[in-house]
């Protein structure tokens, strides 16, 4: 127990804000740390009370916004996109985040996630965004992925957004339109993030419903010939990796959107809890939904072998019957082409005509036979 004081004393002092008068205003690590000619990963920062969002300033910085909820009450909403180290430095010291939740934020490629760190939750979101395409073909890109990191406290939300899709821009215009919802503090944003993902989700799922019936319809109605065979597997291959990467957003989020809607937490209001539990029922539909394509591709791709063995066999019975067709001539040509004195037939005004009507013949019959019997 002594061991694990002496750690936390010395972490602690490192998370605490740093201040530092200048004309008598103190300002955080977090202006020191940020480059002044280069652009802000900041996308918006606010300060919301029973639900409104503060006018003034209109867009303070983080340390500003930190400031004016001490003194005048309510919570902080800071979104950023793809910051560095160094700009999140200052923030992660100012509100005493966790180096491992910090690391995890700044670096991303995270699998979603929910933890504690003393007063403040950490979690971990994958978004999905489904990529039109006018042909699914054997390279298209059908989902992409991004993050959104979710830091949750008793007075503040930081939201860290990675990839060029999933803004959470038009989420908070709804939530402040929404002022009843909004002033049951930093659980209702990330109550609102979570259904918000999950939401996305549903949608992804749908247009990836579309895609593996026309996989399904290509495969069961068209005949395999051809590069046409090659072609539908590539495309099923292509659609299976898509949706295990749609897997791997969705199942890993289902224990923590579980835990936050059944476990008591001090920083969830109890009225935001019950609706975790309808993200929750959604998330679980749509997880149900993605283990089905991936057995009905698993499906739809045994099928598509299964016709290519079936073309494969028909060619080689083709093939074998043409060899037994020629067969025929072959041999018999082989015989007369043999240098006998004594052959009968080499000398008999008619055995010419009497050879290429028996060769004839003989075929035509093997040819009815084949073809009556399906290999032909």
């Amino acid at each position: 127990m002594s061991m694990i004081r002496d750690l936390r004393a010395a972490v602690r002092p490192s998370l605490r804000p740093s201040f530092r008068k200048s004309g008598g205003a103190p300002y955080s690590a977090y202006d020191a740390t940020r480059d002044p000619s280069a652009s802000s990963a900041v996308v918006d920062c606010a300060v919301y009370r029973d639900g409104s969002r503060l006018a003034a300033p209109a867009t303070p910085t983080p340390h500003e916004a930190m400031l004016q909820v001490r003194e005048e009450g309510g919570f902080a909403w800071i979104g950023l996109h793809e910051p560095t180290e160094a700009e999140f430095a200052g923030i992660a010291r100012e509100f005493g985040l966790h180096p491992l939740a910090v690391e995890d934020a700044v670096h991303a490629h995270q699998r979603p996630k929910l933890e504690r760190y003393d007063d403040t939750l950490f979690t971990v979101f994958k978004t999905i965004h489904y990529v039109e395409h006018a042909e699914l073909t054997a390279t298209s890109e059908v989902v992409e992925t991004g993050e959104v990191m979710c830091f949750t406290g008793r007075d503040f939300v930081i939201t860290v957004r990675h990839g060029g899709k999933g803004s959470l821009r038009a989420l908070r215009h709804r939530l402040q339109d929404d002022p009843e919802l909004l002033a049951k503090g930093p659980s209702a944003v990330l109550h609102s993030i979570a259904d918000h993902v999950v939401d996305g989700y549903i949608a992804v799922a749908e247009a990836v419903q579309d895609d593996i019936d026309e996989v399904e319809i290509d495969v069961f109605s068209t005949p395999v010939k051809g590069g046409r065979r090659g072609s539908d597997a590539g495309r099923i291959y292509q659609l299976k990796r898509e949706v295990l990467e749609f897997k791997r957003a969705v199942s890993p989020l289902l224990r923590p959107m579980q835990l936050l809607s059944e476990r008591p937490m001090r920083l969830i209001d109890p009225d935001i809890q019950k609706y975790f539990r309808d993200v929750a029922d959604h998330l679980a539909r749509v997880q149900e939904e993605v283990l089905g394509f991936d057995e009905l591709l698993n499906s739809i791709l045994q099928a598509n072998l299964a016709q290519a063995t079936v073309t494969q066999n028909e060619d080689m019975r083709k093939i074998t019957s043409w060899a037994a067709i020629i067969a025929v001539p072959t041999m018999i040509c082989g015989v007369y082409g043999m240098n006998f004195d004594h052959m009968p037939e080499l000398e008999w005004k008619y055995g010419y005509p009497l050879v290429l009507g028996v060769i004839g013949a003989v075929c035509f019959s093997i040819h009815r036979i084949l073809k009556r019997n399906g290999w032909l």
